[in-house]
């Protein structure tokens, strides 16, 4: 599967990272690069459940590719959902089924960020993209 562009350059980087703590980082600045949610949006409506943290997702189907939009009071949080939104904005419905959510963050070096409880949430994410893509 062709990766989005800006899966294609978050891999790019996150590979040329030297280590663990530079990659923590990078994890951070695209967490800050997350355009805000309205207040609107922040509604329980778009509330992830699952989710130990606050996420809230909006999703948006433009010429038939998705977008979605997220934001979550945690940063930690805030920057695997963003590598998550890079890996599938503008894909189509069936597309979002085949997102491999472990490998993507393997490849990407941030397994050791997965902790059981963050990965059930990332997937609770993703799941809640495939309901909106439905």
């Amino acid at each position: 599967m062709n990766l989005p562009a800006d899966a294609a350059t978050a891999l790019q980087i996150f590979q040329d990272a030297s280590g663990w703590e530079q990659r923590a980082r990078l994890l951070m600045q695209w967490g800050e690069r997350l355009p805000p949610l309205g207040e609107t949006e922040k509604c329980d409506a778009n509330l992830v459940s699952g989710c130990e943290s606050q996420v809230w997702l909006v999703g948006q189907l433009q010429d038939g590719h998705w977008q979605f939009s997220a934001a979550s009071d945690a940063r930690l949080i805030r920057g695997l959902v963003a590598l998550l939104l890079a890996r599938v904005n503008g894909l189509t419905a069936a597309e979002l089924q085949q997102v491999d959510l472990p490998g993507w963050f393997s490849e990407l070096g941030l397994s050791r960020q997965l902790s059981p409880s963050r990965s059930n949430g990332l997937n609770a994410v993703l799941q809640r993209m495939h309901q909106l893509a439905q």
